[in-house]
C-alpha cells in the first residue's frame, strides 16, 4: 500500500509539473548558440554519438543509479568525451560542473511518454518526475531534444534558425510599410473629420499582425543567442511604435472597456485578426461597419500634451475636429501661454500634413 501511495504521488507531481513561459525562455537561453552547453551538444552530435544529459536538483537523486562521481569543471570538450560512454551525464544545478557520468536513470515507468527510444523515454520521464532539464542527443535522428518539466522542444540547427529569422524579418519589413500607409490614411480621414471604422480596423489588423510576428521572431532570436544580435536590433527598429500606435487607435474607437478590448485583441489567432467582424465586436460594434467621430487620443499624443492634459482637453471638447478648430486663447486658458503656443504650432503642422 505504501509503495502504491508513493507511485501515486510521483505520478501526480509529474502530471502537474508545468513549466512557465519565463522558465522556458531561460532554458532556451541556456542552450543558445555561443554558450558552452550548446557547443558541447553540437560537438557530440558531430561525433555521431548519442547522449543523455540531466541537470541535477533536489529531486534528481531519487532517479539516479550507479555511475561515478567526477565533480569536475564543465567544458564542452569533457562533455563530448564523456558522451562516448553509456549512461547519463549529470550536470550541477548551475551547469558549471560535471557531477557524475555513466549514470542509469530510473524514473517511474508509469509516467506517460510518447517517445519510442529508450534514451528519449528516460529523458522525458526524468524531466517530468524531477522537474528539471534533460537533453537527449540522437545519433540516429541527428537531432537534439530538450525536455523540461512537461515541455518537449527539438532544437533547430543554427543555420536553419538564421534562415527562418531572416525570412521573418523580411516579412515584418513589408508589413511595417503597409501599416505606415494605413496609419497615414487614417490620419487623413480623422483630420478631415470623416473617420471610418473600416480603415480603423485595417490599422488594428496590421498592427496586431506585426506584434504577433515579432513575438514569434523573438522566440527564434532567444534560441539564436549571440548569433541573433544584429537581427534583434533590426527587429527593434522595424517594430518601434507599432504597438503603442495600435493601442491608441483602440483607445479612440472602442466602445467597451479599454483594458478588455486590448486583452481580447492580444489573444486573437492570426485567422481571427484577419476577420473584420471579430475586430469590430471587440471594439463594441455589431452588424454593419459604421462611422463615428473620435476623441483624438492618437493624434493628440503626438503633441507636447501629457495624458492627463489630453484627457482634460477631450473632456472639454468631445471630438478631434473641435479640438483642431480651437483658438490659441482657449489653449492658453487650459495650459498656459508657453504650452499653448507650442501646442497650437504642433496642431497646425499636423493639420496641414494631410
Amino acid at each position: 500500500m505504501e509503495k502504491k501511495e508513493v507511485q501515486k504521488k510521483i505520478l501526480e507531481k509529474a502530471k502537474n509539473n508545468n513549466a512557465t513561459e519565463e522558465e522556458f525562455v531561460s532554458i532556451l537561453r541556456s542552450v543558445a548558440p555561443g554558450t558552452h552547453l550548446r557547443s558541447s551538444l553540437d560537438g557530440t552530435l558531430r561525433t555521431g554519438k548519442g547522449a543523455l544529459i540531466i541537470v541535477e536538483n533536489e529531486n534528481t537523486f531519487d532517479i539516479f543509479d550507479g555511475g561515478f562521481w567526477l565533480n569536475t569543471r564543465f567544458t564542452p570538450q569533457k562533455l563530448v568525451e564523456l558522451s562516448k560512454m553509456d549512461g547519463a551525464i549529470i550536470l550541477s544545478k548551475d551547469m558549471k560542473r560535471i557531477s557524475y557520468a555513466n549514470v542509469l536513470l530510473t524514473p517511474s515507468s508509469k509516467i506517460s511518454t510518447n517517445e519510442t527510444g529508450t534514451r528519449h523515454k528516460a529523458a522525458e520521464r526524468s524531466a517530468k518526475q524531477a522537474g528539471t532539464l534533460t537533453i537527449a542527443i540522437s545519433e540516429r535522428r541527428n537531432e537534439i531534444t530538450i525536455y523540461y518539466k512537461n515541455l518537449k522542444y527539438p532544437l533547430v540547427p543554427t543555420g536553419d534558425l538564421l534562415r527562418k529569422a531572416n525570412e521573418n524579418i523580411q516579412l515584418l519589413e513589408k508589413q511595417r510599410a503597409i501599416f505606415d500607409k494605413q496609419v497615414e490614411k487614417l490620419d487623413t480621414l480623422e483630420l478631415l473629420g470623416s473617420s471610418n471604422l473600416r480603415q480603423t480596423i485595417n490599422v488594428i489588423q496590421k498592427g496586431r499582425i506585426i506584434v504577433k510576428l515579432a513575438d514569434d521572431l523573438s522566440r527564434y532570436l532567444i534560441e539564436l543567442g549571440k548569433e541573433g544580435t544584429l537581427l534583434r536590433m533590426r527587429l527593434k527598429e522595424i517594430t518601434i511604435g507599432v504597438e503603442k500606435e495600435t493601442d491608441l487607435v483602440v483607445k479612440d474607437y472602442t466602445q467597451l472597456d479599454l483594458k478588455r478590448s486590448k486583452n481580447l485583441l492580444h489573444n486573437l489567432s492570426y485567422d481571427s485578426v484577419l476577420d473584420e467582424e471579430s475586430i469590430a465586436k471587440i471594439l463594441g460594434y455589431e452588424g454593419t461597419i459604421t462611422t463615428q467621430e473620435i476623441k483624438g487620443w492618437r493624434i493628440l499624443s503626438r503633441t507636447c500634451l501629457s495624458d492627463s492634459e489630453i484627457a482634460s482637453l477631450i473632456k472639454e471638447k468631445a471630438t478631434l475636429v473641435e479640438v483642431l478648430d480651437l483658438k490659441q486663447n482657449t489653449f492658453v486658458n487650459l495650459f498656459g501661454e508657453e504650452k499653448a503656443r507650442t501646442l497650437k504650432g504642433e496642431l497646425d503642422k499636423i493639420s496641414t500634413s494631410v
